[in-house]
């Protein structure tokens, strides 16, 4: 069979109900994002968005600017032509603040709805933060602490503590509303927000746990701070931030002159007007709810619609899990050798004596399903490449640590255990105890992969075990042709990396 006749059979898309789509039309910015399935860990195949503004004048005037809505209806209309040429099964539309509040936000939304053909959901403030809550549960594994979404119009701040929410509240600090309240200046700005978040009762009796930023403007103060900083990774999902560095960095943001920052150039024209008064509203939380850390979020009230769709089962799938499942199943030469190591590298580790914590245990199972996603590159590159696709893929439910750790094992899995092309700022986000796992879990699929040159239903069939200070590979005797020269060459330098002297034992 020809490619060309192969393309509908494998086109590196997984199967299920989708395309479906979400256009969410906010007070800043109109967007698009396709999936390409309702999964456990949804996978975007197109994202644009227009920044329309239409939040922008409805403090003063209580409309929505002609303008504004021109543009916005213009980009609606261009959103559903591209989910008709991409035949998308589902299309939901949904409006926050900016359609809530003007005078004229029925018209508009009548006019959307004809262009889309889709019934809009007008989400009250109390919804917006349930389901910016939704999203955090989604793409954080058992979260606990406090959710904001920023918006151009509004607020939300609602606690959240594993799959549990509590009742959210929304306030008129978006940073149009905030900039325009203000006149532009910062310091009233600065004003305005202590005197409505100083004594909230959500913020204040939260101290000592995490917060979660939600929304364009912090995510472009995040990428401010990235650049700033030469952190290695530019994945914006769970980049963390300690609060009292954050707390400096938005002050920093809010008292200088935009032009005038440092790598501001990063951030988008169109943005940076708004930047001071999301450091403004960011600032006054950091100083009212005394987080531990600021931990920004990629998702929000989109991915919570879909989340809340799925069924309990679905819910409580692992995010990462189910992310990497799906990279296997789509790159690896053998998806169900890679669950089996799940469990083999287990006994490994036991063998070894590395104590794993639950977090430690679901990084290795992780790790293992992402081991041979890269062996289409050249072998001399499956390394480098594995490092690039892993630290930087899009998958949720693990932080940068976490993700550094991933990289590196299956780093270490195809180059062997050195580390000539990690960059040492990559090295940092990991700690001591992680990379010298990320070592023992590199070579572990070393050996496993010269046992079974990538076949399935052999690995769970050999043993590692320990007897006194020596490494014992048990091989039954039906695969004891498998054992040669190369075998004990890595199993030597696994069991070196435990401190053992190592055994080959053909079992009868």
């Amino acid at each position: 069979m020809e490619l060309r006749q192969m393309v509908e059979l494998a086109p590196g898309r997984l199967p299920g109900f989708g395309p479906i789509a979400v256009i969410d039309i906010g007070s800043n910015s109109v967007r698009l994002v396709i999936y390409e399935r309702l999964s456990r860990s949804p996978t975007v195949l197109f994202n644009e968005k227009v920044l329309a503004g239409l939040g922008r004048g409805i403090a003063k005037t209580g409309r929505l600017q002609d303008d504004a809505v021109e543009l916005a209806l213009s980009a609606v209309g261009r959103f559903r032509a591209l989910c008709d040429m991409m035949e998308v099964r589902t299309l939901d539309v949904i409006a926050t603040a900016a359609s809530r509040d003007a005078s004229n936000g029925p018209e508009f939304i009548a006019e959307v709805e004809r262009l889309t053909g889709v019934t809009v959901e007008i989400l009250s403030g109390a919804e917006e933060a349930r389901r910016s809550a939704l999203g955090i549960i989604s793409g954080i594994w058992k979260p606990n602490g406090i959710v904001g979404d920023l918006g151009g119009g509004s607020l939300e701040l609602v606690e959240v503590r594993g799959h549990e929410i509590s009742v959210g509240r929304t306030f008129p600090l978006g940073g149009l509303r905030l900039q325009e309240a203000s006149d532009g200046s910062v310091r009233k700005a600065e004003k305005i927000a202590s005197e409505v978040l100083t004594a909230n009762e959500i913020l204040s009796k939260k101290q000592g746990r995490d917060f979660y930023a939600v929304g364009g403007t912090w995510r472009s103060l995040a990428r401010l701070h990235m650049f700033q900083t030469g952190y290695p990774l530019h994945v914006m999902h769970q980049y963390s931030i300690p609060a009292g560095e954050a707390l400096e960095f938005c002050r920093a943001v809010a008292r200088g002159t935009i032009e005038t920052i440092d790598s501001v150039e990063v951030v988008s024209r169109q943005r940076r007007s708004l930047l001071p008064f999301g450091a403004v509203v960011l600032s006054q939380i950091i100083l009212a709810a005394r987080p531990k850390s600021v931990i920004i979020s990629a998702l929000g009230i989109r991915e919570g619609l879909l989340y809340e769709r799925l069924d309990d089962r679905e819910r409580k799938r692992d995010p990462l899990l189910a992310a990497c499942e799906e990279l296997s199943l789509l790159r690896s030469r053998s998806p169900r050798l890679a669950t089996e190591l799940g469990e083999w590298t287990g006994h490994v580790f036991e063998a070894m004596g590395l104590a794993e914590t639950a977090e430690e245990r679901r990084l290795r199972i992780a790790a293992c399903l992402l081991s041979d996603i890269g062996w289409r590159a050249h072998p001399d590159y499956r390394g480098e490449q594995s490092l690039a696709l892993i630290s930087n893929a899009s998958f949720t439910g693990v932080d940068h640590h976490g993700r550094a750790y991933l990289a590196m094992a299956v780093y270490f899995r195809h180059f062997g255990l050195v580390d000539d092309a990690l960059s040492p700022r990559l090295r940092e986000l990991v700690s001591t105890r992680l990379k010298e796992r990320a070592r023992c879990l590199g070579a572990a699929l070393r050996l496993a992969s010269v046992l079974t040159a990538t076949a399935p239903g052999v690995i769970n069939r050999i043993r590692v075990d320990a007897s006194s200070e020596r490494m014992l590979l048990r091989i039954p005797a039906e695969f004891a042709a498998l054992d040669g020269e190369i075998v004990r060459k890595r199993l030597d330098q696994l069991a070196r990396l435990a401190g053992m002297s190592s055994m080959v034992v053909i079992d009868p």
